[in-house]
């Protein structure tokens, strides 16, 4: 791409946008209001932003029943992390750099709400035991300590149609997510060999779930 279009400072990002509105510099908090803490209660799904000490960036979503997030207090959440791959990018990237971003969605809800914070990793088998789903208690929680809070408006949601059923598209017009990893790699099998395959990877769904 030429130079000449790329944006380098931000006196020049700025001079291509109107100057922000005072509602949207009011909704900045330092500490979770009611309405933040209701939302983070109906709360099913967040994604959860990290950096390691080189910046480079990982995002990684969450999800557990409505309410998994517990709020200690106004300016501190905890997260529990559940059986995953194993690859632990996001908690190694807490422990060499623990500023995090999360943004929180409720199906349904236009509104998403981001909280910026600081991370720590704790194995507190009192917290952990507050977290216990299907008689599992995670390994470990990530609790952050709130620094920054912003409501979202409604418009990226409602430009996606996210929770529109009329926009949701057909899951079975692409392969399989381990058909799709293997091609990308080494390669993938015949169709009756995927299809072992897929089916090893529900049965691990509905067996390590927790």
């Amino acid at each position: 791409m030429d130079s000449k279009f790329v944006i380098d400072s931000e006196e020049a990002l700025r001079a291509l946008y109107a100057a922000t509105h005072d509602l949207a510099i009011q909704k900045f908090q330092e500490s979770l209001g009611i309405h933040a803490q209701a939302l983070i209660r109906r709360s099913p799904f967040l994604c959860l932003g990290t950096q390691d000490l080189n910046g480079r960036a990982d995002v990684s979503p969450r999800g557990d029943p409505p309410g998994f997030v517990s709020i200690l207090d106004d300016r501190t959440l905890a997260i529990p992390d559940r059986p995953g791959n194993n690859r632990l990018d996001s908690l190694s990237n807490i422990i060499a750099n623990p500023a995090v971003g999360i943004l929180f969605m409720v199906p349904g809800f236009d509104d998403t709400l981001r909280v910026n914070g600081v991370a720590r990793i704790v194995t507190d088998p009192t917290l952990l035991e507050t977290m216990t789903v299907n008689n599992r208690v995670p390994t470990l929680a990530i609790v952050v300590q709130v620094r920054e809070v912003f409501l979202h408006c409604a418009k990226a949601l409602r430009r996606s149609h996210i929770w529109d059923i009329a926009h949701h598209q057909d899951r079975k017009q692409m392969p399989s997510l381990i058909k799709m990893i293997l091609d990308e790699t080494t390669g993938a099998p015949g169709e009756e060999e995927m299809r072992k395959i897929d089916a090893g990877l529900e049965k691990d769904y509905k067996e390590t779930m927790y």
